[in-house]
């Protein structure tokens, strides 16, 4: 029911740092998920169980399914505030607010890296700030890390929220995913590990989070995580791999600057600089969805209404008729 255990280990090296001392010190309860979206689930499904009368607060915007999960979970949600529309940056005042004036001991669901879908992360200072006062409030912060080396193209980097919760002493949840760092969606390979106050704890957190996955799914598969384990547990593979992942993030972020600069040479009076400031596979345009239609109509180019581009669909061959569509539909704004 757990899944397996060299692939978990070598998860929870990515996440926790080659050398953690909870590693070592068997403080972390950890099953193999049915990738992040599993991993949450089984995590909002113990959540209910064993915090009956919690809720769990959830940024404005997020991943839409994040709402299905914990609602099909019955656990109740709230909201804190993320996204600065004007800026089409981080609402910081408004994020820090929340969590100050949100219930001690809430949860709260924190995306580690590459926020789906404004992909609008922290500063490092920032984290500190947001750690600093969630741990003056006791809040649980639970870490969704779908894109875990996607953002800056390197693991260790795109880990640094969940290190500095750990160095100042939270007891967190993580969910990790393969399905896109390793290319492995269908698979359905990801991890859920909760770090325990102690090895008895962790033993005991383990086991309910077995006997929930039991009834649910009964076992996970087997073939993505020997996939992961394989690749994670031999260097060369490893270097190669994390090579790899360089390279796609280089690539995105490679695509963000074409796109900003194609629309900037064709004269466009907007600003466009939050495309190259935000990070990870998405690009929250600030694209209307009248907008939106237009460019699915008249240029058949296809993104969700809230304006959300997807970076990994952007080349240096459509780039160019990217920025002329776009330009076309936001010149009267």
């Amino acid at each position: 029911m757990g899944g397996s255990v060299k692939m978990i280990q070598e998860t929870l090296k990515l996440a926790y740092g080659e050398n953690s001392e909870s590693i070592k010190d068997k403080r972390i309860a950890a099953v193999q998920a049915l990738s992040g979206t599993g991993a949450c689930r089984l995590f909002a499904d113990f959540q209910k169980r064993f915090r009956e009368d919690s809720q769990i607060y959830i940024p404005v915007p997020t991943w839409s399914n994040h709402h299905n999960i914990w609602r099909d979970a019955h656990v109740p949600q709230n909201a804190f505030r993320y996204y600065h529309v004007e800026s089409r940056g981080l609402d910081f005042a408004g994020l820090m607010d929340d969590i100050k004036n949100a219930p001690n001991g809430s949860f709260f669901l924190l995306h580690a890296c590459a926020h789906n879908p404004t992909g609008v992360d922290p500063t490092e200072d920032q984290w500190k700030e947001i750690s600093n006062i969630m741990k003056v409030k006791g809040h649980f912060p639970f870490f969704d890390m779908a894109y875990q080396g996607f953002a800056s193209g390197d693991p260790e980097r795109d880990a640094k929220a969940i290190r500095l919760f750990l160095e100042d002493g939270h007891s967190i949840g993580i969910a990790q995913s393969f399905a896109k760092n390793m290319g492995l969606y269908g698979q359905r390979v990801g991890c859920l590990s909760v770090l325990c106050e102690d090895e008895k704890q962790a033993v005991a957190v383990k086991s309910q989070l077995q006997q929930l996955a039991r009834p649910m799914y009964s076992n996970p598969p087997v073939h993505g995580a020997l996939v992961v384990s394989t690749i994670l547990d031999d260097p060369d593979l490893k270097n190669l791999w994390l090579k790899e992942v360089k390279v796609m993030a280089d690539r995105i972020i490679g695509m963000r600057t074409a796109l900003r600069e194609s629309l900037e040479k064709l004269g466009s009076q907007l600003s466009w600089e939050h495309i190259t400031k935000q990070i990870g596979m998405f690009c929250y345009s600030g694209l209307t969805p009248e907008q939106v239609d237009r460019l699915t109509s008249e240029f058949h180019i296809y993104m969700t209404r809230n304006g959300r581009i997807s970076m990994a669909g952007v080349t240096t061959k459509n780039v160019g008729y990217l920025a002329n569509a776009i330009q076309e539909v936001t010149k009267s704004s």
